[in-house]
């Protein structure tokens, strides 16, 4: 079995790969995971639990159930759009039928930034709307692409913004320094600054030069450990400052509610609602019986459509996008419960109440 790697337009034809922005598709692009098979070759198990989104690239694959029925999937056929057998465990082996390449990605860290690129949607909508960002639209928007945001549950972006403090410098400033304990990060609203670095006892070398909209010295909050880099102003400059008890909270998920499928099973049947938040293309291959559909791209738009008498159950395919779905939602007012794990995690109990197209 051998390793490549594939071109970002072949995963614009992937549900629901297709629904990111073409930055967030650059970074999943890194974390792909492309394998060819040979005929024969199984490429996943009855049962198994892998937590992977696998789509089919080229040739064909066969699923058998537990019942013994097969269904062929072929490459460029409707069904190779979405992710072969998307459940956990699996519900069927799958076999190469001759030779067959696919791609694997993370199932959580897909969601995540599905999760990610559609919040951040409301966040750039709302800094082009607000007069008082009229200044600061340009680096905050490119704040947003930072992969560094991937560590920040999507519920917190807005507050990242709230946290943060302006401090002017001079040029010349030493802002952080190589061996120091850490006790903030910055964002370079302003100017530009140098990066040095110090080897032994060598004078400090520059490595890089930082431009308006990069963070610095979130690495030593992240492991702890002193700063690796000397950092200076290289202009005059506006700094945004954000304090380690800011960063570290920031960093935590919110309080959802969050209930186990069989209490969630008991809320239905007591009159809750689904509300099945993946996109349309997602929700049209199969969703919950009764379910209404409400992508987290479309939420804050949709929501005032939902009736806050009444209590709904998001859900997705790993419960990150659904999450965020629930976040927003109760801070619309409405009562909102998560499926925990999403679809994925309780593909056999839930089975019976897929409605299939």
């Amino acid at each position: 079995m051998a390793r490549e790697s594939i071109d970002k337009s072949l995963l614009q034809t992937f549900v629901p790969v297709n629904a990111l922005s073409g930055d967030q598709l650059d970074w999943l692009l890194d974390q792909q995971e492309v394998c060819r098979y040979v005929s024969g070759d199984v490429l996943f198990s009855l049962g198994d639990e892998d937590n992977t989104t696998i789509y089919l690239l080229s040739g064909k694959v066969e699923l058998t159930d537990e019942n013994g029925n097969t269904e062929q999937v072929s490459a460029g056929d409707s069904a190779s759009w979405h992710p072969l057998d998307h459940a956990q465990p699996r519900r069927s082996t799958a076999r190469a039928v001759g030779e067959v390449s696919v791609v694997r990605f993370d199932s959580f860290r897909l969601d995540t930034i599905l999760s990610w690129d559609q919040s951040a949607g409301y966040v750039i909508l709302d800094i082009n709307a607000n007069s008082a960002y009229q200044n600061d639209r340009e680096w905050m928007i490119r704040l947003l692409r930072s992969k560094l945001f991937h560590r920040v549950p999507p519920t917190n972006i807005l507050e990242i913004f709230r946290r943060l403090r302006a401090y002017r410098h001079k040029e010349g400033d030493v802002i952080i320094r190589q061996g120091e304990a850490a006790d903030c990060c910055y964002i370079l609203k302003e100017g530009v600054c140098e990066v040095a670095v110090s080897m032994g006892d060598n004078e400090p070398t520059p490595v890089a030069m930082l431009e308006e909209g990069q963070w610095f010295g979130e690495e030593a909050l992240l492991s702890g450990k002193p700063r690796n880099a000397t950092v200076t102003m290289a202009t005059d400059g506006v700094l945004m400052r954000l304090d380690r008890k800011d960063f570290d909270a920031l960093l935590r998920e919110p309080i959802i509610n969050t209930l186990p499928v069989d209490k969630v099973q008991d809320a239905i049947t007591k009159g809750a609602s689904w509300l099945d938040v993946r996109t349309s293309d997602e929700f049209d291959q199969g969703h919950l019986d009764g379910a209404s559909n409400m992508p987290l791209n479309v939420l804050r738009l949709k929501s005032r459509l939902l009736d806050p008498s009444r209590t709904y159950v998001t859900y997705c395919d790993t419960g990150r996008r659904s999450a965020t779905a629930a976040f927003l939602l109760k801070n619309a007012g409405l009562d909102v419960i998560v499926l925990d794990g999403g679809l994925n995690a309780n593909a056999a109990t839930l089975n019976e109440s897929m409605t299939q197209g």
